[in-house]
């Protein structure tokens, strides 16, 4: 006897039903009333011209036609669920591209700009990940990474973004910071230092200051918070110049006299070399590539 459609939503009402032993419950599971699912059940019963339910005044219990048929109807309504909740992710994941990037980066230069992105392309989700960890671009991993550094990476593909500097800044608060009018006297200051490898050094000796005895007093490992302690007044920070944009506009920080260093690297958009990317990815990927034209 092959399964019509029309006995699929008793198979339902009767596999509630049996899982919870009780009709009331079946119904509130499934939205409707006990009424309606005593209704499936006896459908159900009379075409297949056998009990599956034994009632009585407590309740009811399954036969064995019914424990039987229950434990079917479970499994199948189980494959089911899985199947349709598979094609379900799969249908989002196609719609989402996973990004990984820098905090500071995320929080000062992506999330001011992400708008553009998403009122031309709102029918794409986007994760972002700013965790510190080495990421790795794996089935599970992310689509696309932009990272700092010398755009070299074995393995990924890198697209340039951007270059940087490096020039000090401090706020307008910061006491005696309105007599600076040289690099050397940055050198008295309290410095506020984060983990880059380019860092004060280099920068005092591209402003031809020699023989200092340099305290980097705050140290931070991540960039905007270096940006954030100086916005605070407790010292000069050595901004990077994709970086303080938003700091200098709304008067938070000021840039202090010296040269803006260039920076040793640059920032990529990446993604593995073997893995094409998708569609979704693929478009964000080229909006990042625009948006640095403008």
């Amino acid at each position: 006897m092959a399964l019509r459609a029309d006995w699929l939503p008793a198979l339902a009402a009767f596999e509630a039903a049996a899982r919870h032993q009780n009709f009331a419950h079946a119904a509130e599971e499934l939205h409707l009333t006990a009424s309606a699912i005593s209704h499936h059940v006896r459908k159900l019963e009379s075409r297949l011209g056998l009990s599956l339910f034994q009632r009585h005044a407590r309740g009811v219990a399954l036969t064995d036609q019914g424990r039987q048929l229950a434990d079917a109807a479970g499994t199948a309504l189980a494959d089911m669920d899985g199947v349709l909740r598979s094609l379900r992710l799969a249908r989002e994941e196609r719609d989402r591209v996973r990004i990984t990037t820098l905090h500071s980066l995320a929080y000062i230069w992506l999330l001011p700009r992400l708008n553009q992105f998403t009122r031309a392309h709102p029918q794409i989700q986007l994760s972002v990940d700013t965790e510190i960890a080495l990421t790795r671009f794996d089935d599970s991993g992310p689509d696309i990474g932009i990272r700092h550094g010398a755009g070299h990476w074995p393995g990924l593909t890198a697209h340039h973004l951007m270059d940087d500097a490096l020039f000090p800044v401090a706020s307008p608060n910061l006491p005696g910071v309105e007599q600076i009018t040289e690099p050397a006297q940055i050198a008295e200051m309290p410095l506020i230092a984060d983990q880059a490898r380019q860092g004060w050094h280099d920068w005092f000796r591209a402003a031809d200051v020699h023989g200092r005895k340099l305290e980097e007093r705050y140290i931070f490992s991540n960039t905007t918070d270096a940006m954030m302690a100086a916005a605070q007044g407790i010292g000069v920070a050595l901004a990077r110049e994709q970086i303080v944009g938003p700091y200098l506009r709304s008067g938070q920080l000021i840039r202090l006299p010296g040269p803006a260093m260039p920076a040793r690297w640059g920032y990529y958009a990446i993604y593995p070399s073997h893995r094409r990317l998708r569609a979704t990815a693929q478009t964000f990927l080229d909006w990042l590539l625009a948006v640095e034209k403008h």
